[in-house]
């Protein structure tokens, strides 16, 4: 199989790296992501402009893209800049939206692509560990339609969501895969409250409660009690988009570290001259492409069978979180005191190379799920 990137793709990373580059400075990107909003709505529509929203969907669903090399290229480029915009939910809401909506429903990617609507997966419950079918929230039939009540935690752009896709049990035990079912719920709906606050990395989560909103037939995402797998599906897309984020930030963190290494001097030669420094980079220089290869193997897998494709990501996902720790740990290390500073870009990238590792499931969670995938498939 040729892993070698398109010429497609190769543009389109090309031009994300140079708007990112040119448009989302570090000072620029700080004062976004540490502001009031979380985001900049002027530069989302602009990423909108240059298609970075479209690549992350099929041809059939309004992009131009849609595979899993084309979502690592976009998020490669974005954990570059470690752009906040709220790309991970549009990626999760779309790709639900393409995999079970309705003709009706599927109208609503236009807006997601385009950039005019904001969505945001309001799936993880205060309390709960990672567990992907372990649902709380409650949706109750009330003529033809629904009454949805119950809290979502840490929902990633939640505040500045116009869409919001919920998890919900309409049946069955609470740590049940089957009785899951998946609703489109605006965000200013009615018995919606959203409380607001900024992540440490920047940027924006929200803790949401729904309290007997009342919502239409036209609500429900795919069948009743059934949305477990599209849950895991739309997951797993963005599992690979972080996996890649965290590749493109290790990229920048090892560039400002061999950098760092060539120019800073002590007893008048340059430290990176020192063997044990350099035995010390070339390790993580080895570790960042073991990285990029877990991510090429799971983009590889997104269109293979289930099992294949889960295990590639969790395999990724476990990956990209230890390695990303080191690459945390190590760069600021040899960068000395000054690597932890927030003046300094590395220390930002090494926050949010932490933070993803606790995103959709940390290095213990998909270890775990790796072994298990691996004795499913053997039965």
């Amino acid at each position: 199989m040729n892993f070698e990137p398109t010429e497609d793709r190769r543009m389109l990373a090309d031009t994300l790296n140079r708007f990112v580059s040119e448009q989302y400075g570090f000072e620029t990107r700080n004062a976004i992501a540490y502001g009031d909003v979380g985001m900049a709505p002027a530069l989302w529509s602009q990423f909108a402009e240059l298609g970075a929203i479209g690549a992350l969907f099929s041809e059939a669903d309004g992009g131009f893209g849609g595979a899993g090399f084309d979502i690592a290229v976009v998020f490669e480029a974005l954990g570059r800049g470690l752009v906040v915009e709220p790309f991970l939910g549009a990626l999760l809401v779309g790709r639900a939206l393409a995999a079970a909506g309705s003709e009706a429903q599927k109208a609503l990617l236009a807006e997601l692509i385009d950039g005019s609507q904001i969505g945001a997966l309001a799936h993880d419950e205060p309390g709960n560990h990672y567990e992907l079918g372990r649902v709380a929230t409650r949706a109750k039939r009330e003529g033809d339609g629904w009454t949805l009540s119950g809290a979502k935690a840490v929902v990633v752009q939640g505040d500045n969501a116009d869409l919001l896709l919920v998890s919900a049990r309409t049946s069955g035990e609470i740590d049940s895969e089957d009785g899951i079912s998946l609703f489109l719920v605006p965000g200013d709906a009615a018995g919606v409250t959203r409380r607001g606050m900024g992540r440490m990395d920047g940027g924006r989560v929200a803790e949401i409660t729904f309290e007997q909103v009342q919502l239409g037939a036209d609500a429900l995402l795919g069948e009743e009690g059934r949305g477990f797998a599209t849950l895991e599906l739309t997951v797993g897309t963005g599992v690979l988009a972080l996996c890649a984020e965290a590749l493109g930030a290790m990229e920048i963190a090892k560039r400002d570290t061999l950098e760092y290494l060539q120019t800073r001097k002590q007893f008048g030669v340059a430290i990176g001259s020192f063997q044990a420094l350099q035995h010390r980079m070339a390790d993580l220089l080895l570790e960042i492409e073991q990285s990029r290869s877990a991510v090429i193997n799971a983009a590889a897998a997104l269109d293979a069978d289930r099992v294949t494709r889960e295990r590639a990501l969790s395999a990724a996902k476990y990956t990209i979180g230890r390695i990303g720790a080191l690459v945390a740990e190590e760069s600021i290390q040899m960068h000395g005191g000054i690597g932890m500073t927030w003046e300094l870009p590395l220390s930002h990238y090494a926050k949010r190379l932490v933070m993803i590792d606790h995103e959709l499931g940390d290095e213990d969670h998909h270890l775990a799920r790796f072994m298990a995938l691996g004795r499913e498939d053997a039965e």
